[in-house]
């Protein structure tokens, strides 16, 4: 009898386990992949996004809700959606949150295949590193309908790297008020051509 109710009592807990490891069901058209999770009774609850009315997305620190755009298993990497520049003044619908911060304690990082670019930056600026000039990327951005509120303004542009923080992309008030970002880029394409987007890359599941 104690023989019967131990195997059984083993049989709850390997069900349980599988039930708490298996892929969450897709959102909308979505498929979640293990060990991302949009609830605690699937994937891995660190690995957290959220579904909301069938659309698949990221929060920030500050709860701005990034859409996710594709998901890449095999190489553990993820690309959200930039939030939009304001098309009357240069301001990114993020700003008063200090652009795009992700906790520092996610599995979570912003991945060193994005290309930055900042807009109606302050003049001290120029003292970055960045690339500021005329023929920086971010000129080409700034002809487009979408960077047309940011035209003429101080922009800049710079490939996010192992040097720079991998949890935010800055921006404030007094600062930078506007940015973009493009994943891959291909500086000879145009605009049109640009696949927009923030790669985030996450670590593989804690053991």
């Amino acid at each position: 009898m104690a023989a019967t109710l131990s195997l059984l009592a083993l049989a709850i807990l390997a069900t349980l386990a599988g039930a708490s490891s298996r892929d969450c069901p897709p959102c909308g058209g979505t498929e979640i992949p293990y060990p991302l999770s949009t609830s605690s009774n699937c994937g891995d609850p660190d690995y957290k996004l959220y579904c909301n009315n069938n659309s698949l997305e990221f929060l920030s620190v500050g709860g701005t809700p990034h859409p996710v755009l594709s998901i890449n298993p095999e190489a553990y990497r993820l690309i959200i959606h930039v939030p939009a520049i304001d098309m009357n003044v240069c301001s990114s619908s993020d700003l008063f949150e200090g652009g795009l911060k992700i906790d520092e304690s996610s599995p979570f990082n912003i991945s060193n295949r994005n290309t930055v670019m900042l807009f109606d930056c302050n003049e001290t600026i120029l003292f970055s590193p960045l690339n500021c000039s005329s023929n920086s990327l971010c000129r080409k951005f700034e002809e487009t309908e979408e960077g047309s509120a940011c035209r003429d303004t101080l922009c800049c542009t710079y490939l996010k790297d192992s040097r720079m923080t991998s949890h935010r992309i800055r921006i404030r008030v007094g600062g930078c008020t506007a940015y973009t970002s493009v994943v891959d880029i291909d500086p000879n394409d145009p605009p049109s051509l640009w696949n927009f987007g923030i790669e985030l890359q996450w670590l593989p599941r804690r053991t």
